[in-house]
């Protein structure tokens, strides 16, 4: 899967507060999405919240959105290092907590799923890990789980390397694009995206996680439109007014990331119809809903806040326990039914990993760093 990863809206200078509640609200959808996904054995068409995957897209256009909100206008008094500086502050603590929880809880993972996690050496996994922590991806042929992962412990981190290549594009190049530029770019990458989905054999945007051509072909076509599409939203100033657009928005979200599988095995391409309606238009609706609302009620404040806040922790670091959970799922032959208990652990327990990680560990950490290395005392 893919990430939450980009900035909390926080970080930005005025306060996105329903736009943060949503990353949280997507973070939420892909640890149940996760978790259902152990038990539909690896086919698609039988998968519960079945587009559960395409919130790696949403936060890569709510990345772009709110990196562009934060930083478009700041280049004449900030150079391209202390951009660098502030996104590595931002992600790289959370990136070696999920590194190192992934390799303390690699041989608990020891299931028929993973053909090389038994026979991997402890060197293998330090290494593995050490690289993790620099993100620095394995090329399959050293990759030591059998799955093919660039990030063999901690499989969704590969969508934090495709958001590093966004910033660097960004801060590199695309920033220095016109609007009307910048909008033929996000014309060809969304025509790009429906080539994908429509005329591919998947006819979905699953995939990415692997340094071969085909998955880094998609890797990079799942990136390209969202991400800049985003930060065309943010410059074009597009909101839209709705009341209650916490909730209108996250309802949104939660029934699009829900809708089972469309089509069947030979008409793969009217699933990646659907995809591409749910990234091209209906995400950049959602997020100009969220965006226009900066205030929210009390209650909804409240809650957007702390899954604002835990959705970068929670992401990062729920998927070393999913091993673990669909490994016992499928060796033992458990039903969605009788995996409610343990699948309802699996979710809470991740949850409290995440706010222990992002109290005990993110939070001291970005501010050590950000009064320590950046030329401003609070990283934005």
């Amino acid at each position: 899967m893919g990430s939450p990863s980009g900035m909390s809206v926080s970080e930005s200078r005025e306060h996105f507060i329903v736009l943060d509640g949503l990353r949280g609200v997507a973070s939420i959808i892909v640890v149940i999405f996760h978790l259902f996904e152990a038990h539909s054995m690896g086919d698609a068409f039988g998968q519960t919240i079945n587009h559960g995957y395409l919130a790696v897209d949403f936060f890569f256009l709510l990345s772009g959105f709110v990196i562009a909100y934060a930083y478009d206008d700041r280049w004449q008094r900030m150079g391209v290092g202390e951009f660098f500086k502030r996104r590595l502050i931002r992600l790289q603590p959370m990136v070696v907590v999920g590194g190192v929880i992934g390799a303390l809880m690699w041989y608990a993972q020891d299931y028929s799923l993973f053909p090389k996690v038994a026979s991997a050496s402890v060197w293998q996994v330090i290494g593995a890990m050490l690289l993790a922590c620099f993100m620095i991806p394995l090329p399959t042929s050293l990759e030591i789980r059998g799955w093919t992962e660039m990030y063999p412990l901690n499989g969704p981190a590969w969508s934090l390397f495709y958001e590093y290549v966004a910033n660097i594009l960004y801060a590199l190049f695309m920033r220095k694009l016109s609007n009307a530029v910048l909008g033929i770019f996000v014309f060809l990458a969304a025509a790009g995206l429906v080539a994908l989905l429509v005329l591919g054999e998947r006819g979905s945007v699953i995939g990415g996680w692997a340094l071969d051509g085909p998955e880094a072909l998609i890797g990079v076509t799942r990136l390209m439109f969202p991400f800049f599409a985003g930060v065309l939203l943010m410059r074009l100033g597009k909101r839209i007014p709705v009341q209650g657009a916490f909730l209108v928005s996250s309802l949104l979200l939660v029934a699009v990331l829900s809708v089972p599988r469309i089509g069947g095995k030979d008409t793969v391409w009217m699933n990646g119809l659907y995809e591409a309606f749910c990234v091209i238009v209906v995400f950049p609706v959602i997020v100009a809903i969220g965006a226009h609302d900066k205030g929210a009620g009390p209650v909804a404040r409240r809650i957007a806040a702390f899954f604002g806040a835990l959705s970068f922790p929670l992401y990062i670091t729920h998927y070393p326990l999913m091993y673990i959970y669909t490994g016992w799922v499928i060796d033992e032959k458990v039903s969605a039914m009788q995996g409610v208990v343990a699948g309802t652990a699996v979710l809470v327990v991740s949850v409290l990993i995440a706010w222990m990680a992002l109290k005990y560990i993110d939070e001291p950490v970005r501010r050590w760093l950000s009064a320590r290395y950046l030329t401003r005392s609070r990283a934005r």
